[in-house]
């Protein structure tokens, strides 16, 4: 896991300082991460990574950990 990149992400996204931010840190265990800031989420993540996530992955994305597994999945494809 590239904790620095992701998590900066995440905290750029959720709007929240970077040390709130851990590999545990799941959807709705923060006020911050609610459904608008889910889809900023994504976003940063598609534009960061220059990949094009689909459906199911955007909707199974529930933690920063399974973000990362994700997110891989498309990088070594």
């Amino acid at each position: 896991m590239n904790n620095q990149k992701l998590f900066e992400l995440f905290s750029l996204a959720l709007a929240v300082d970077i040390n709130q931010i851990t590999a545990d840190l799941s959807y709705g265990s923060i006020p911050e991460w609610d459904s608008t800031a889910h889809m900023i989420l994504i976003a940063e993540i598609e534009n960061q990574y220059d990949i094009m996530l689909d459906t199911d992955d955007i909707i199974d994305m529930s933690s920063v950990s399974k973000a990362d597994e994700i997110i891989s999945k498309y990088l070594n494809q």
